[in-house]
């Protein structure tokens, strides 16, 4: 049986994938990039924002985290949440 990093590497070598996997990070680092200076900037903390949203803190710590790691992509929803509990609007654009 192959390891995780066995089958990572095999993945990686496809065509296409790690240049795939690579937009993922890049458009996924940008958003969180754009939260955490919203966050900063608004001076809050997780469990602030948290209560600014109606939520607990593990589920900001949780949102970030998975966007730092690439695990899972936030509805658009949630980050209008995100955004507006830092004092700040949410404009999407498709270009």
């Amino acid at each position: 049986m192959a390891t995780h990093d066995e089958v990572i590497k095999k993945l990686m070598s496809r065509p296409g994938v790690a240049a795939e996997v690579e937009r993922i990070e890049r458009e996924e680092g940008e958003l969180l990039d754009a939260l955490l200076k919203a966050r900063h900037e608004a001076g809050l903390t997780q469990a602030e924002l948290a209560a600014r949203m109606g939520t607990q803190a593990p589920a900001v710590a949780r949102l970030e985290r998975a966007l730092a790691t690439g695990k899972h992509s936030p509805s658009v929803a949630t980050l209008r949440k995100y955004v507006k509990a830092c004092g700040k609007e949410l404009h999407l654009q498709v270009s």
